[in-house]
């Protein structure tokens, strides 16, 4: 098995380490992969902006870029959804483009539905001995309606203790630019999250999308809370 890696902007600008732990969990299971050097951002905040020419105009180099790529897979339920649901509208029906975009759209999967789904495995032969829970990500949850597959991923980790989130379904307030606009809100959302966090006990808040680990690593900082904030491939990687 081989597959092509879509890495998203956030993980290239702030987060490599969670690309490096998702390329080590393919070496593990012995799966080739190649990087699309062409690859560049989605289009998912211009999108989400309501900047429909902008989002349309990176879309197309997207889809250039992973054109003849096989399967796709990247540490994003946002930016995977994005791909998979909305990439394909931005062009007209019936053209050579949409038919593009949708077969690129079809070939993408995020990591953790790509190994629970496609390579059909749980235990990657990973061991934590730590505390954590799970945060749903609102893109992966209800734009993808992922749920089952990082649960199966977790509780099959050795020596991890996984114990529920009160209210884990409910929006960390990171929402890309909605955080930039309304950052009153957003802060209020992520407050309340943590304090969820905390309550269960865990060492470790694990979720599948680098925004919502980008905002709420920022408030653990700020608040000094004796909490981490990790990717799921971050805690599939370790050994």
């Amino acid at each position: 098995m081989r597959v092509s890696i879509f890495i998203t902007c956030l993980v290239d600008e702030f987060h490599p380490e969670v690309g490096q732990a998702m390329l080590a969990v393919l070496d593990r299971l012995g799966i080739g992969y190649d990087f699309p050097r062409g690859q560049t951002c989605c289009g998912q905040p211009a999108f989400n902006s309501g900047c429909r020419a902008e989002a349309t105009r990176i879309a197309r180099h997207f889809v250039t870029a992973f054109a003849g790529s096989g399967t796709i897979v990247a540490p994003s339920g946002s930016c995977a959804e994005m791909v998979k649901k909305h990439v394909p509208s931005l062009f007209a029906e019936g053209s050579h483009e949409r038919e593009e975009a949708e077969a690129v759209a079809e070939r993408v999967r995020e990591f953790s539905d790509f190994l629970v789904n496609v390579v059909k495995v749980v235990d990657v032969g990973a061991r934590f001995p730590h505390r954590l829970t799970y945060h749903d990500s609102c893109h992966l949850l209800r734009g993808l309606g992922i749920r089952r597959e990082p649960r199966a991923l977790l509780a099959a980790v050795r020596e991890a203790s996984v114990v529920d989130l009160p209210s884990s379904d409910s929006c960390c307030g990171f929402g890309g630019t909605f955080a930039v606009k309304y950052p009153a809100i957003s802060g209020e959302m992520g407050r309340e999250k943590l304090q969820h966090a905390m309550q269960t006990g865990a060492e470790y808040l694990v979720a599948c999308d680098t925004g919502c680990l980008m905002h709420l690593r920022g408030m653990i900082a700020r608040h000094d809370l004796p909490l981490r904030a990790l990717h799921l491939v971050e805690v599939l990687a370790q050994t």
